[in-house]
């Protein structure tokens, strides 16, 4: 059976493209989306969402909620608010763009059983 494939919520033509071509290196399905509007709808195993592109932090709780699978956002570091509502909003993981770009070949083949989205954290 065929796994659904990794979502990633992204705007930006570099990230859209850097992750299309390691998914296709790695042979992994992806489906880019650039509204966060559309996301709720769509099914897959795994969400990679920008934490920049407005509207993106909602979205991505929302289709954890829905689809009890994880979202990893990843964001400019030097963007602490974003990375404080993230995490607050129930985003387990949140890298920088460049550990993101650095770890994606691993993120793209990790198992990622359903299910499995971290708790928000106690405030």
């Amino acid at each position: 059976m065929e796994q659904p494939p990794i979502l990633a919520l992204v705007r930006d033509l570099l990230f859209a493209s850097k992750i299309s071509g390691e998914a296709a290196a790695k042979g992994v399905g992806v489906k880019i989306i650039r509204n966060p509007a559309a996301l709720a709808v769509e099914a897959g195993r795994l969400l990679l969402v920008d934490l920049n592109l407005p509207d993106a932090i909602p979205a991505a709780v929302e289709w954890q909620t829905r689809h009890h699978r994880p979202a990893i956002g990843f964001v400019s570091h030097t963007d602490v608010e974003a990375i404080q509502q993230a995490r607050s909003a129930g985003i387990g993981k949140v890298l920088s763009r460049g550990q993101f770009v650095g770890q994606l070949a691993d993120l793209l083949v990790a198992d990622v059983p359903p299910g499995i989205v971290p708790p928000p954290p106690a405030p």
